[in-house]
């Protein structure tokens, strides 16, 4: 049992924050839990030489949150805001074949969360659970994350999964990381990353945009509500709501322009020169970045729910409520529809002549789209798809896992410090070669005054700050 415990509370409840921060003394080492309220959140013990410096660490922690305006509270008394979790149906599909599905990955729940890179495929399911796989369908890595996933995202080398609890984990190294922490008043339905911005939308249509050190950088109210498509490249941000896409320069010093689609977007994608909105009207529209215009429709039988493109949208593919999904010409023209015997499709991505679905059942599937097997299974001849196990000792990754400390920095480790700067802590460079007044993106649960930690490597972001790669470990 813990000597003393001390509960902070920190809730405006007009929006805004809404967390708690507990400290714990244990003899000569103190424990922190901290999170969102109703939430179980994350802990971190520290040992010190004697319980006289413990307790005095623990004091410092805490008068450090009350003047950020943490209050002394009772656990319990209030309870977590609500969290929308997009609840969905699925019928049987109305196709006359079935997709020629290589082999499918059960999750166990619903998932949103998919990312297929050259190395890896990524799934993350409503439960937390993240799981990376060989292009194979080999289960190599779990993640467990405190909330459910609402959707995975790649930036550059960097993987994210955006949570229920509305933290953005960053799962790019072993051990998984608070990388951002969205206000409560903010219900998150997508969000996108690009160079280290973070740009959420959400259930009031809303879109906020938070930059590589948690801060926001600007907001705006949305043209409509249940805004459940953001997508973001070097000229604008594409945001998707009730009452269609409405594009933001970046900075954002206005709109760039509005589109009607037909119907309510509920998924959206992007190409290199347009965006794709799949709505609740049986459409997936491609709208030009530049100018918004609607240049082609592809028409479904029922509500979409996912949508995705080959690269320059030579294919357009959908998935409906319908457990099927399409493959259209890029003019609009419907090549083929078939069933994916595993649910409906709640997000989709394609590579290299496969379309890798997940679904409302949980699985992550891949589909041979070549065109051979297409007209192969049209044909009423498809593969027999092969069901995937986890291995037994599959490793599992969980945030606030303690870092590794090790007594000096291994050859080729880029050193960084952590720096008080008014009421902030900062990450700057020591490792010669870099630019020692740029800050570090770093996970703000680790930072402590004057430590250090050594990174495999640093990144250059165009928005003059670094990015960590790799692995982290703590300098003794």
């Amino acid at each position: 049992m813990p000597e003393a415990t001390t509960y902070l509370e920190l809730s405006e409840e007009g929006g805004g924050a809404h967390k708690f921060y507990e400290v714990s003394v244990h003899g000569a080492a103190v424990t922190v839990r901290y999170g969102r309220i109703g939430a179980a959140g994350q802990s971190k013990t520290t040992s010190f030489a004697t319980v006289a410096k413990a307790r005095a660490a623990a004091n410092r922690k805490i008068d450090e949150k009350v003047r950020k305006g943490y209050a002394l509270a009772v656990p319990g008394h209030r309870q977590a805001r609500s969290v929308t979790r997009r609840q969905v149906v699925s019928a049987p599909s109305t196709a006359r074949a079935v997709a020629p599905v290589l082999w499918r990955f059960r999750t166990g729940t619903a998932a949103f969360g998919i990312h297929i890179d050259r190395d890896r495929c990524w799934v993350g399911n409503q439960s937390g659970d993240v799981y990376t796989l060989a292009h194979d369908g080999e289960v190599l890595a779990r993640y467990s994350l405190p909330d459910g996933v609402k959707c995975l995202v790649a930036d550059d080398f960097w993987i994210y999964a955006g949570c229920d609890d509305g933290t953005v984990y960053d799962l790019s190294s072993k051990l998984p990381f608070a990388a951002y922490d969205i206000a409560d008043d903010v219900d998150i339905f997508w969000l996108d990353i690009h160079e280290g911005v973070l740009h959420v939308s959400d259930r009031q249509g809303g879109l906020t945009v938070i930059d590589h050190e948690d801060e926001l950088k600007w907001s705006r109210g949305g043209r409509g509500d249940h805004a459940w498509m953001v997508r973001r490249d070097d000229a604008a941000v594409y945001h998707g709501h009730s009452r269609g896409v409405t594009a933001y320069y970046p900075d954002s010093s206005g709109e760039l322009w509005h589109t009607p689609t037909t119907g309510s977007v509920l998924f959206g994608w992007q190409e290199a020169d347009a965006v794709y909105a799949g709505t609740n009207r049986k459409v997936v529209q491609r709208l030009s970045k530049a100018t918004g215009r609607i240049e082609a429709t592809y028409a479904c039988d029922s509500v979409v729910y996912s949508c995705a493109a080959a690269p320059d949208g030579r294919y357009v593919f959908a998935g409906d409520y319908a457990s099927s999904i399409y493959c259209f010409a890029q003019d609009g023209t419907r090549l083929w529809k078939l069933g994916t015997g595993a649910g409906s499709a709640l997000s989709m991505q394609y590579l290299d002549e496969q379309l890798f679905v997940v679904t409302t059942d949980g699985s992550l599937a891949c589909v041979d789209a070549s065109d051979a097997a297409i007209e192969a299974a049209k044909a009423g001849t498809v593969p027999e798809a092969v069901d995937i196990k986890s291995a037994a000792a599959l490793p599992t990754y969980a945030p606030g896992a303690a870092v590794e400390t090790v007594a000096a920095a291994p050859s080729g480790g880029v050193v960084v410090e952590c720096v008080q700067e008014g009421a902030r802590l900062r990450m700057r460079v020591i490792t010669s070669g870099y630019r020692p007044e740029w800050n570090v993106q770093f996970p703000r649960h680790i930072r402590q005054p004057g430590a250090r930690y050594v990174v495999d490597e640093l990144h250059a972001s165009s928005g003059g700050f670094y990015r960590v790669r790799g692995e982290i470990r703590r300098l003794a």
